[in-house]
């Protein structure tokens, strides 16, 4: 299996789990608390495999524009996260997380806009039945 695939179907799995964990951690208080909370231990988890891997070299390699461009994918994470357990806190952890995940479609079509990625008719019917879905599950 390549290792991109692999990666990303453990990214799948703990994704669908934190959703889980979080709405149960989040009886007694509000979205934003539960999220600096997650994202306090997410820092110290990240530095410390940062520093046990040995890539702190790495940080010189950064440039101006990496460093825009992960500053900018900062903001939007914090964003993103922000309205996600917002969402979560009021609502079925079920519906949230789909609607969240629809971000594919967004994410495909600034790969292939931005990024200048391969367009294909999977990918694209993929994405319709992605939206398809939300469809469904917003419908009323």
């Amino acid at each position: 299996m390549d290792r991109a695939v692999a990666y990303a179907l453990l990214s799948m799995v703990f994704a669908g789990v934190t959703a889980v964990i979080a709405k149960a951690g989040m009886r007694n208080v509000g979205g934003d608390t539960a999220l600096a909370v997650r994202t306090s231990l997410i820092f110290l988890l990240v530095w410390a495999n940062v520093l046990a891997y040995r890539r702190v070299e790495e940080l010189r390699l950064l440039t101006r524009s990496d460093l825009l461009f992960l500053g900018l994918s900062g903001a939007t994470t914090f964003l993103s996260w922000l309205f996600y357990y917002r969402a979560m806190k009021v609502g079925d952890v079920s519906l949230v997380a789909v609607i969240d995940k629809a971000s594919i479609v967004v994410t495909l079509v600034l790969c292939f806009w931005l990024l200048k990625e391969p367009f294909t008719w999977r990918i694209a019917l993929g994405a319709i039945l992605i939206l398809a879905g939300l469809l469904v599950l917003i419908w009323r």
